[in-house]
């Protein structure tokens, strides 16, 4: 909707002010969609769940408040149609038909959930839908795409799971590989599409033309890999689960026990050295603990030089003192002597969280909702210093339907919007990339990608973490040898300066009064203690947008914790609901949260270029990888709350489904993720195993009897799986209708017949690599060849580049800089 298109109810409007706000979204998606529309809503977009007569399926949707049968009973479309409106219509009447359309050519975002889409169901082809409607942004989230060899291929959670990747590197290596205990794959695919919906309607800007775009669930788990994506190519080799080891030589633990659970500590020369004095304190260590040189332990060891310690020794130490103490107090002791430890937290520990408290994280529901004071996850950031504050009200079937057919009689003609002609969605953006590591590169790398100019800021004094980190091109150590730093830096160019050096400040600063964004992840408060206060930016730069991103972020008891995206991941929560049931938690993998918070992130900073566009100003976001993340667990906290159900790891069951699991097949670590859910899966897997007797016994005709029984079912399950081929297993499961899918590595993604035929990955040449391939987006856009547009930078490799052609400085001037000591 137009910001000239006005509402004629006078409804209640706490989003109006949002960077969307005076946009329409018509929401026609299911579980496996219902986020994205969601996230726009939060941003402002007014979103109409578009609903039949009975309700849309969704109201159904696990968990769901236990007792009750009404419309609003379930938690999953209490926390992700909270902020929308409902209005139910009958496809079958023409009337209602008639009203569709109505919506259709009054919206800016039309977002479906799988195929056929609903709107094919009843008759509207893409063609139709531009036809009411020319500059519609329809966005369909699949499984796998709209198009190739498995498009219309039976799927379950967990043979996407399997297929994405996620799986392989998830437990330990003595047991299957294993997928999240909760919903993950459809949350994740859903926050994809309002970036997705966005980046089309950028696009939709510079075309003139309706933008058709499809999110493959498959991709969004493999970028969830982090590292793996393209391990293969990369050193010659795949990435493997190790419980919560970190592949180093030898593997480094980084789950330690303590009094009263488990916390996350990596134990590396900064915590040996943060922790000393407690360790000498403690009686766990000498005296000469302290003569080890700390600060050049880590590189000394993994290189083979002479150390007075190993890692082993380390980890052994902080073992010891943990479990003298309960996690929390672990963490607390910790930021005070400089140390990360994280607690491996519940649901219910996630609830008395008091960081979150003091942050006025938490919101409750309006009354009437089947809710009365649980505590459900706020805005995931805030803008200007306010939290997002949309509505926490899950509408009843059709509650806003007159309302909604009254603006309609009162909108006034859909105007065309300005169109600037553009070769690329973004083209013409200028990004001034201060952060590191995971969220804030890969949050810049999405406006790279399409068109942005995106200056990474670098120094050679303190490197990226991951530029040395692996994998390495031909395992060769270097600096511009990662793979890791090099998926998150596409399309980007590279500076070096020492913002220690007076000159490299000026330079920045000169940056910055360049740049329409300034994106910064250092630990609240850095920036600005380094000379780059929002003050001083805007002092420079009135307009600029400015990215604040950050495991904690700022106003809270424990805002100075430093860490990556697996002690946010430890903290929110996701390694209690990851692993097995006997076993210690094993956690998703790596750094889980720098998955989630670009999703979300990314999504507000587009939103926030559209409004500059439009309005001229700038504005100043903030974000917390936790709190961005808590938003993917919302339902398992209102389960807590409302059915005293706490989520926790359970291997690959699911509680209403029986047989599913991953089972072993032909080869060394290989495996089949399968889901008979249903009767009729059920049957089919009996006889495909060739109707054994055991398989014909009555009790397995039903779920009940199949969940009572599960631990034989998968025995015997497994006994005919194993050591047949899996790609012949899968095939045939597929054809019986059956969910399925090989768990892949990164060896398979990169010959996987449905990512070829999306050209998923992108080969570049890297300047020290050499032909290299880059894990691409989790959508397509109908008519836009999108991906990587080149190679990650080498460190500096654009330092010269930068500072004459984009700051216009001449030879003279950028010599006396790099006598300065400024440039690397």
């Amino acid at each position: 909707m137009n910001s000239d298109q006005q509402s004629a109810s006078g409804r209640e409007e706490s989003t109006l002010g949002g960077p969307l706000g005076g946009m329409r979204v018509l929401d026609l998606t299911d579980h496996r969609g219902d986020i994205g529309p969601w996230i726009l809503g939060e941003l402002g977009a007014d979103v109409i769940k578009v609903e039949p007569p009975q309700g849309c399926t969704t109201r159904a949707a696990l968990p769901i408040r236990e007792g009750d049968d009404s419309d609003i009973r379930s938690l999953h479309f209490a926390a992700y149609s909270s902020n929308k409106r409902s209005i139910a219509l009958d496809s079958s009447k023409d009337e209602d038909r008639e009203t569709l359309r109505e919506l259709i050519a009054s919206t800016d975002f039309l977002y479906e959930s799988g195929l056929p889409s609903a709107t094919e169901e009843i008759g509207f082809s893409h063609d139709d839908l531009l036809g009411i409607n020319p500059e519609l942004v329809h966005v369909i989230v699949t499984p796998f795409g709209l198009s190739g060899p498995r498009a219309d291929r039976p799927h379950s959670e967990l043979s996407l799971a399997s297929l994405g990747g996620s799986a392989n590197l998830q437990g330990t290596p003595d047991r299957p590989p294993v997928k999240a205990s909760i919903p993950q794959v459809w949350r994740h695919t859903g926050a994809e599409s309002a970036v997705a919906g966005l980046v089309a309607h950028a696009r939709m800007l510079t075309t003139g033309d309706g933008q058709q775009v499809a999110v493959a669930a498959q991709c969004c788990v493999t970028w969830t890999l982090l590292n793996a994506m393209e391990a293969h190519a990369i050193q010659g080799h795949d990435i493997h689960r190790t419980g919560t080891e970190i592949l180093m030589d030898p593997p480094l633990q980084i789950r330690v026990e303590a009094k009263d659970g488990w916390v996350i500590a990596v134990s590396r020369g900064d915590i040996a050295l943060a922790l000393g004095p407690w360790l000498i304190e403690e009686g766990i260590v000498s005296e000469s603990w302290l003569e080890e040189d700390w600060t050049t332990f880590d590189h000394r060891a993994i290189s083979g030089d002479a150390t007075r310690y190993s890692f082993g020794d380390i980890y052994q130490a902080v073992s010891q003192l943990c479990a003298r103490y309960p996690k929390d107090f672990l963490m607390r002791k910790g930021l005070e002597m400089g140390a990360t430890i994280a607690p491996i937290n519940s649901v219910e520990d996630l609830l008395s969280f008091d960081h979150l408290d003091l942050r006025r994280f938490w919101r409750t529901a309006s009354s009437g909702r089947g809710l009365q004071d649980e505590l459900i996850p706020g805005g995931f950031l805030s803008v200007e210093g306010e939290r997002l504050s949309a509505l926490r009200r899950p509408p009843r079937i059709d509650e806003h339907g007159e309302e909604i057919k009254r603006e309609l009689k009162a909108l006034k003609p859909k105007q065309k919007s300005a169109i600037n002609k553009k070769m690329l969605p973004l083209e013409g953006l200028k990004v001034a990339d201060f952060s590191w590591v995971g969220v804030g590169p890969i949050t810049a790398k999405a406006l790279a990608d399409h068109g942005a100019e995106v200056v990474r800021i670098e120094s050679g004094g303190r490197l990226d973490p991951l530029r040395v980190n692996g994998p390495f091109k031909d395992e060769v150590f270097g600096e511009n040898m990662s793979q890791f730093f090099a998926t998150f830096n596409t399309s980007k160019l590279s500076i070096d300066i020492d913002l220690k050096n007076d000159s490299g400040v000026e330079i920045a600063k000169k940056l910055i009064a360049w740049a329409d964004v300034v994106i910064e992840a250092w630990s609240p408060g850095a920036f600005s203690r380094s000379g780059f206060s929002d003050e001083l930016i805007r002092s420079l730069n009135p307009t600029a947008i400015i990215v604040h991103t950050s495991l904690l972020a700022n106003g809270g008891p424990l805002s100075p914790l430093a860490g990556y995206g697996y002690h946010a991941a430890a903290i929110a929560g996701y390694y209690e609901v990851v692993g097995w049931p006997d076993l210690p938690p094993d956690g998703p993998y790596l750094a889980y949260t720098d998955t989630i918070s670009p999703r979300f992130i990314t999504s507000a900073l587009l939103a926030a270029i559209k409004k500059r566009n439009e309005t001229g100003k700038g504005c100043m976001i903030e974000a917390a990888q936790l709190e961005c993340g808590l938003q993917l667990m919302t339902p398992e906290l209102l389960d807590f709350q409302i059915n005293g159900v706490k989520a926790t790891r359970i291997g690959n069951r699911e509680k209403d489904i029986a047989p599913q699991g991953i089972f072993p097949v032909e080869g060394e670590d290989r495996w089949i993720g399968i889901t008979a859910g249903d009767d009729r899966s059920w049957r089919g897997l009996v006889t495909l195993m060739g109707e054994p007797e055991w398989a014909l016994e009555e009790t397995f005709e039903t779920v009940i009897g199949r969940l009572t029984h599960v631990d034989f079912l998968e025995e015997e399950i497994a006994n005919w799986t194993r050591g047949q081929k899996g790609s012949d297993l899968e095939r045939a499961l597929l054809d019986a209708g059956i969910p399925a899918g090989l768990v892949q590595r990164s060896s398979d993604l990169l010959a996987d017949e449905q990512y070829e035929h999306l050209n998923f990955y992108r080969w570049h040449d890297h300047d020290a690599m050499g032909r290299v391939p880059y894990a691409g987006h989790q959508y397509s856009i109908a008519n836009y060849d999108h991906g990587p547009r080149s190679a990650a930078p080498m460190l500096g490799q654009h330092t010269f580049d930068v500072l004459a052609d984009l700051l216009g400085l001449d030879p003279d001037e950028i010599a006396d800089i790099a006598i300065s000591g400024a440039l690397g």
